[in-house]
């Protein structure tokens, strides 16, 4: 993607743990020579030989998995808080923009067999369980239920780009208390989740 060089984060450690906890997903690749999407869990991993990779899966009957290639790349794309930025808040005129957070990650996709899906299934559960008043685990369900998996198709990404955009007001030095204070005022969520980032961006 398009990312001007100041709102660009090549910090891998804070881009991973961005994606950590963004892990819905936009899965895309060509399908009938058209792009085609699904948005899924894509959860953050490392390979049997420490590689990050990214693991997902999709059911057998979206039209997607027809085209995986494991020799051509994917696109995935994750979206974090984004914010509209009012002009009226700079000390000097300009045109309004929008405050955003995005990546996006390429890499080859490899098919999982059964055992290697459901293992997946289990530490994707598993992870976002933890919360919940009353967590359930897949070791509980009825071999009945777990058959479930014959209708998916697993896969993993083995990742081979990685380009992440942090737009947070970086070009606007003297106008950014003022932005992360207006924003932090506003009730929506995306606006209070921006003016927190770009708090943590100064420190």
């Amino acid at each position: 993607m398009y990312i001007p060089h100041y709102y660009k984060n090549e910090n891998l450690t804070e881009v991973k743990d961005f994606l950590l906890h963004n892990s819905f997903g936009i899965l895309v690749n060509q399908v009938d020579a058209k792009p085609w999407a699904s948005h899924i869990p894509l959860e953050l991993d490392k390979d049997n030989k420490g590689k990050d990779i990214l693991v997902g899966h999709i059911a057998k009957a979206n039209p997607q998995g027809k085209s995986f290639d494991a020799s051509t790349e994917v696109l995935c794309i994750f979206n974090g808080p984004h914010a509209y930025v009012s002009s009226s808040w700079y000390k000097e005129e300009e045109v309004p923009t929008w405050n955003y957070i995005a990546v996006h990650v390429y890499g080859k996709l490899k098919i999982l067999d059964e055992d290697e899906t459901m293992a997946s299934l289990h530490k994707l559960v598993d992870k976002y369980e933890k919360g919940s008043k009353n967590p359930i685990s897949l070791h509980d369900m009825s071999p009945k239920t777990l058959r479930q998996v014959k209708g998916i198709i697993g896969f993993q990404i083995e990742i081979t780009d990685i380009q992440a955009a942090f737009k947070l007001s970086q070009t606007r030095v003297e106008d950014h208390p003022k932005i992360a204070s207006e924003l932090a005022e506003r009730q929506d969520v995306g606006s209070q989740a921006i003016a927190q980032k770009m708090g943590d961006s100064k420190d």
